[in-house]
C-alpha cells in the first residue's frame, strides 16, 4: 500500500511525502523535497562574480578572479555534497528498530540506524529559526548509564522545518506542525497516549 501526501517548508517549498505499508509491523516514509534551483546557483555565481571583477578593478590583481572561481566551485560541491538533501526516508521495524537515510544532491548517501530497545520517547522540539518559532520531530534515546536520562536527542526529517498552524485544544493553546503532527500519530501512535494525542488534533484536512 503506497500514498502521498503534499505539505510546504518553512520557506514555501513542496515537499512529497510517500508512505510504504510493507506489513503492519513495517512502514517506510519517504520525504522528498525540491532541486536545487537553477535560478538560485546562478544568482549567487553573479553575485560571487560580480564582487571578485569589483576587487580586481580596484587592486588589478588577476589572482582575485582565479580565488573567486576555485571558491565558487568548492562552496558548490560542499553545498551539494553535506548540505543539500534531496530525499529522506524513514524505515520503521516495530521489533527491530527505526532506519533513517539521507540521499544528498551529490549522490552521497547518510544512514543512521537505532535499535527499538533505545528509543525512550518521540516528541515534538521547538527551536528558534529566523525570528520565529518552529516545530519538529524527534526522537529521545535513553541514557544506558542513568534508566530516566537521555542520551541524545535526533532530529527526523531535518529538511522538513514546515509552516505552523495555529492548532486549539480545550486543554492546550499551542503551535503545531500539521506535517509533525500526522507524522507522529501515525507513525508512532503505539507509543503514543491518549492525552498527547488530544494536544496533537489537526484539522481532518490532514488526515
Amino acid at each position: 500500500m503506497e500514498d502521498e501526501r503534499s505539505f510546504s517548508d518553512i520557506c514555501g517549498g513542496r515537499l512529497a511525502l510517500q508512505r510504504r505499508y510493507y506489513s503492519p509491523s513495517c512502514r517506510e516514509f519517504c520525504l522528498s523535497c525540491p532541486r536545487l534551483s537553477l535560478r538560485s546557483l546562478t544568482a549567487v555565481t553573479c553575485t560571487v562574480w560580480l564582487a571578485a571583477y569589483g576587487l580586481f578593478t580596484l587592486c588589478e590583481n588577476s589572482m582575485i578572479l582565479s580565488a573567486a572561481i576555485f571558491i565558487t566551485l568548492l562552496g558548490l560541491l560542499g553545498y551539494l555534497h553535506f548540505v543539500k538533501i534531496d530525499q529522506e526516508t524513514l524505515l520503521i521495524i516495530d521489533s527491530l528498530g527505526i532506519q533513517m537515510t539521507s540521499s544528498y544532491a551529490s549522490g552521497k548517501e547518510s544512514t543512521t540506524f537505532i535499535e527499538m530497545g533505545k528509543v525512550k520517547d518521540v516528541v515534538i522540539n521547538e527551536a528558534i529559526y529566523m525570528q520565529k518559532v518552529i516545530y519538529y520531530l524527534c526522537i529521545l534515546l535513553k541514557d544506558p548509564m542513568e534508566p530516566h536520562g537521555i542520551s541524545q536527542v535526533v532530529p527526523v526529517f531535518q529538511v522538513s522545518t514546515e509552516q505552523l498552524s495555529k492548532v486549539f485544544s480545550p486543554k492546550k493553546i499551542c503551535y503545531l506542525s500539521p506535517f509533525s503532527a500526522f507524522l507522529l500519530l501515525l507513525m508512532f501512535s503505539r507509543n503514543v497516549n491518549s492525552s498527547c494525542q488530544d494536544y496533537l488534533r489537526t484539522p481532518d484536512s490532514y488526515f
